[in-house]
């Protein structure tokens, strides 16, 4: 009758960063950008080349995810170049290739 049912907490700080990471990742374009990413670093016109998007284009999303520190930037003379550093990413990538859609 009064079955107990083991409630499972995450640490609120831990849930809200997830989920300001899914969020910014909810959107096709910047999937396709970490997933470039996956494979080292690259300059926004490598990337743009790549995906064949509009370098604004790539440069805001990069923006948007450097802001939540899903990538940072570092600079080489007149080139900057991208990685990620959130590794929460790499796991969602892997989530997403092993679904069964």
């Amino acid at each position: 009758m009064g079955r107990k049912t083991l409630v499972r907490t995450i640490d609120p700080e831990l849930l809200s960063r997830a989920a300001d990471i899914i969020k910014l990742l909810g959107h096709a374009e910047r999937l396709k950008i970490v997933e470039t990413l996956e494979r080292g670093e690259a300059t926004v016109t490598e990337i743009q080349e790549t995906l064949e998007l509009p370098q604004a284009i790539v440069s805001q999303h990069l923006a948007k995810m450097r802001g939540c520190g899903i990538v940072a930037a570092r600079r080489d003379g007149n080139h900057v170049h991208y990685r990620i550093v959130e590794p929460k990413v790499q796991h969602i990538l892997n989530c997403i290739r092993q679904c069964d859609m």
